[in-house]
């Protein structure tokens, strides 16, 4: 294949991680992992998501790990590389090229909320989140989903710095933002935390995400569990492939890949640590998803000193924790296109990046103009999904356990176990014993999620 410039590597060990980590966490581990953890059973689901870990997570990571360094070209090409080295066929770049499709779709969706982040930045410093009650909270954040034009502008906005970060390349792009991103949005968090634990309540806030409930020990909540663990680090979009293409042999996978789990769950926990006790000072309702994030959290902050400082923090960490995300994504489509086509990257990353907003003005519309299309309803669970609910959908409980369990499947059946040992230096012993993890652990393990996702939620 053509390949428009030569290829580009990781500075070092620091700035992969920190891409890598910023790939893992999004608006997700903001908001969403806390509260899984304090909807079902706190202790009980941790114990789960820490299998979830080690059962689906790290074992998917290794063999992604594996294949980019051992392929050395884009999610498609890699697999495609890998197979054909094996003796298998080179058709199973199909599970590459799901990986892109999957980006590209989460993406165009994902900025909408990414603009959303944006507008609540710029509002707030204009205006403030003074002296507003619950109404007003819901009525502000009515408006912003009322206007396709503005949603449409911020929308841009996120997509337009997610490009220009891109477009740069690995190492003076995605690399040199991490380096930047990552360690505001570390020091947003920290600063949150302190400041929910002067004015919040810690004490109600350790009670919902940690106690031990041994009434929660279910199947349902297991499920839950493997599934967050899951889909919180984006194993199966094969993003990593990607990025472990550009890793040298100096750069230990294995210590990324156990650094990168750590360093997500360890936002993640602090994520929680910083908003729930400023959620429960207020006694507000921990609910999930934007009311959260765009109504309640507004609402409490307005009646908290020094609310203002505290409201642009907050959403700024969401804007940073949505670009560390974003760049990742974009750069699957653009690293095909670049490498197996070999288009420029400043003209792939401009074409990928026009095409995720378009798309992504579907999801604009159903909020608003839209709002009563319901394109799937004829389908079961899915009667009164909109555009932006459908791609959810199509992308969280379809396409990523698809690529996840194919990918378990390739590193557990048809990848060497000579690559694995090789690629991330292991002993004989730990690479029989992941073989016997991804075969006979995280296959079913990503069945039972997929099916949980697909029936038990429709």
């Amino acid at each position: 294949m053509p390949i428009a410039e030569r290829r580009e590597y990781w500075s070092g060990r620091t700035g992969f991680v920190l891409a890598t980590i910023g790939a893992a966490i999004g608006l997700g581990s903001i908001w969403k992992f806390p509260y899984e953890v304090g909807s079902n059973g706190g202790g009980a689901f941790v114990l789960f998501y820490l299998l979830g870990l080690a059962l689906i997570v790290l074992p998917l990571m290794f063999v992604e790990f594996a294949i980019g360094r051992r392929g050395k070209s884009d999610a498609s090409g890699s697999v495609a590389v890998v197979a054909e080295r094996a003796g298998s066929s080179r058709r199973w770049s199909w599970l590459g090229l799901l990986g892109v499709a999957t980006s590209f779709l989460v993406l165009s969706f994902y900025s909408v909320v990414g603009g959303w982040a944006i507008a609540y930045v710029v509002e707030t410093i204009g205006r403030g989140p003074s002296a507003i009650d619950a109404t007003a909270a819901q009525a502000r954040f009515d408006a912003l989903l009322a206007s396709p034009l503005q949603m449409a502008a911020y929308h841009a906005a996120f997509m337009g710095v997610t490009a220009l970060v891109v477009g740069r390349g690995i190492v003076n792009g995605i690399e040199a933002a991490s380096k930047i991103l990552m360690p505001i949005l570390i020091a947003l968090i920290a600063a949150l935390a302190l400041y929910a634990a002067l004015r919040g309540d810690v004490a109600a806030t350790v009670r919902f995400l940690f106690a031990l409930d041994l009434g929660h020990l279910t199947p349902k909540v297991a499920l839950e569990a493997l599934g967050l663990g899951f889909f919180s680090i984006g194993v199966g979009m094969a993003v990593l492939i990607t990025y472990a293409a550009h890793a040298g042999p100096e750069i230990d996978l294995r210590q990324v890949a156990i650094v990168t789990v750590a360093g997500d769950t360890a936002i993640s926990f602090a994520s929680g640590l910083a908003i729930f006790p400023i959620v429960f000072a207020n006694q507000l309702d921990p609910s999930s998803g934007p009311g959260l994030l765009f109504v309640t959290l507004p609402l409490a902050f307005s009646r908290m000193p020094f609310g203002l400082a505290a409201a642009v923090a907050f959403f700024a960490l969401l804007v940073v924790a949505a670009l560390a995300s974003a760049m990742s994504m974009l750069e699957m489509p653009v690293a095909f296109l670049h490498r197996r086509l070999a288009w420029r990257r400043p003209v792939a990353t401009a074409a990928c990046a026009v095409g995720c907003w378009l798309i992504g003005i579907a999801s604009v519309l159903s909020f608003n103009a839209w709002a009563g299309w319901f394109p799937l309803s004829f389908l079961p669970g899915l009667g009164r999904a909109t555009v932006f609910d459908v791609l959810d959908h199509l992308t969280s409980n379809l396409m990523l356990p698809v690529g996840g369990l194919a990918l378990a499947v390739f590193g557990g059946w048809i990848m060497p176990a000579r690559f694995l040992a090789d690629e991330l230096a292991l002993s004989a012993r730990t690479t029989r014993l992941l073989r016997i993890v991804l075969r006979y652990a995280a296959t079913p393990a990503i069945l039972a999620v997929g099916a949980a996702a697909l029936f038990l939620r429709s």
